[in-house]
């Protein structure tokens, strides 16, 4: 048997999109899932890759710019080595201006999106013009933002599974580990890392979402008081999500789905009669930080951990992939100190 460069753990985003990185460096990789490709949240359906807004800057909001400006040749990439659609699409966002208030916010951040943006994307407020597509304004004026896109991602899933086979790795449940692990397991891999430690290293926070069939897929995505609505390439759009420390079932879904689903309908009538197809739920893993948790496992040699994607995992997905395929196969350390899980070795109690 070839023995694998290394091993991932785990065939949610995080895990295909590593391994994808690593056999276009030449590495041999074995990506091991025991359940399901997207077995977690990564099976979902809502696929919004949207920006922090361009204010208040960081660590965290650079690392998610590089990776939306490279996510459109990196999903090209993933598709031609496929031969498989992504679902991805650049087609900005809207978000409607609630009030004066919002509207001066929202003026000043189209001009320090000018310089924090790079010139690569728009922030701006334009007035509404009325079309179908549009959510009613109470001050007449939306956001709109050319950084924003959208994939599906279970098309996205099976895209990098089929890349990462053609490029020569390989997918196995067989749990045998080949050189260094990465393990990228969501919400189950927190609940291990915080055995380890000792101590809370996340959590799972439950999402539920609803597909509607309904044709749009030209359209941008819709931001609206928390409710996110995708139009998808296949003729659906997605409503979501709930977020909810508290459940009794981490996959049913209830009332307040329902709820989200009337509240869309109400803000965009386009979709008073659009037939809901699917109802999703399931739990999205969430660091302490909310920000992804990258790096060696404290205290475990040649095991590391890229987790904690939560509700950014698919937009953050190409620049994680290439820091930590540079980790493993280059020596390369460019995990941001706020990701990193040095901060976790540092509080690691000693071993008894």
């Amino acid at each position: 048997m070839t023995r694998a460069d290394l091993t991932v753990r785990g065939g949610g985003i995080f895990g295909l999109s590593i391994a994808y990185a690593a056999v276009l460096q030449g590495a041999r990789v074995r990506l091991i899932e025991t359940v399901r490709i997207g077995a977690g949240s990564s099976g979902g359906v809502v696929g919004a890759l949207s920006p922090h807004v361009p204010e208040a800057w960081n660590a965290k909001k650079e690392f998610q710019l590089d990776s939306l400006l490279m996510a459109a040749d990196w999903w090209a990439g993933v598709e031609a080595a496929s031969g498989l659609p992504s679902g991805y699409a650049r087609l900005g966002r809207l978000q409607p201006l609630g009030d004066d208030r919002a509207v001066a916010a929202a003026q000043a951040r189209a001009l320090t999106a000018q310089t924090l943006w790079r010139g690569q994307a728009i922030w701006q407020v334009i007035a509404a013009s009325g079309d179908a597509w549009q959510p009613a304004s109470p001050t007449g004026l939306l956001i709109h933002d050319t950084l924003s896109a959208r994939l599906h991602p279970r098309l996205a899933a099976q895209s990098l599974l089929a890349a990462i086979t053609a490029l020569g790795g390989s997918i196995t449940d067989d749990p045998t580990h080949h050189g260094p692990v990465i393990w990228a397991t969501g919400t189950a891999g927190l609940a291990d890392l915080t055995a380890d430690l000792g101590r809370p290293a996340g959590t799972g926070i439950k999402g539920q979402a609803a597909l509607l069939r309904h044709e749009a897929r030209d359209q941008p995505h819709l931001f609206i008081d928390g409710l996110h609505i995708v139009p998808h390439a296949d003729g659906t759009v997605a409503i979501g999500s709930t977020s909810e420390n508290r459940w009794s079932d981490p996959t049913s879904t209830d009332s307040q789905l329902e709820r989200l689903i009337d509240t869309a309908r109400a803000v965009l009538p386009a979709l008073a009669k659009a037939p809901v197809i699917e109802r999703w739920a399931a739990l999205r893993p969430r660091a302490p930080s909310r920000a992804p948790l990258l790096g060696p496992w404290p205290g475990r040699p040649g095991h590391y951990i890229a987790n904690g994607g939560f509700k950014i995992g698919f937009g953050m997905a190409p620049k994680i992939a290439e820091v930590m395929a540079d980790l493993l196969l280059r020596g390369i350390d460019a995990i941001p100190p706020e990701f990193h899980t040095d901060a976790l070795a540092e509080e690691k109690p000693a071993r008894r």
